[in-house]
């Protein structure tokens, strides 16, 4: 299991753009992704649960991947954050 934590600076957060490309992004692995914020977890492959969170720049999420290609999951979705939100 692989766990990063990454804060939003994206001055409006995570919405819909983005997160359409995160969730496809996370779908082209195998691994389990999660993300959560504060007390709730939601499925990184979901598009409605990720909006859900309602992640606004300076909050924290925590990224889990959890299968056989945790490693590249984990690498590729942490820059994709880091260059989009």
């Amino acid at each position: 299991m692989k766990t990063f934590k990454y804060t939003i600076t994206d001055e409006l957060g995570i919405h819909a753009r983005p997160a359409g490309q995160f969730i496809k992004l996370s779908k082209s692995f195998n691994s389990t992704i999660r993300i959560a914020k504060d007390t709730k977890v939601v499925d990184g492959k979901r598009l409605i649960a990720v909006m859900s969170l309602g992640a606004k720049q300076g909050h924290e999420i925590t990224v889990t991947c959890d299968g056989d290609d945790e490693d590249n999951a984990s690498s590729s979705l942490e820059t994709f954050l880091q260059q989009n939100l």
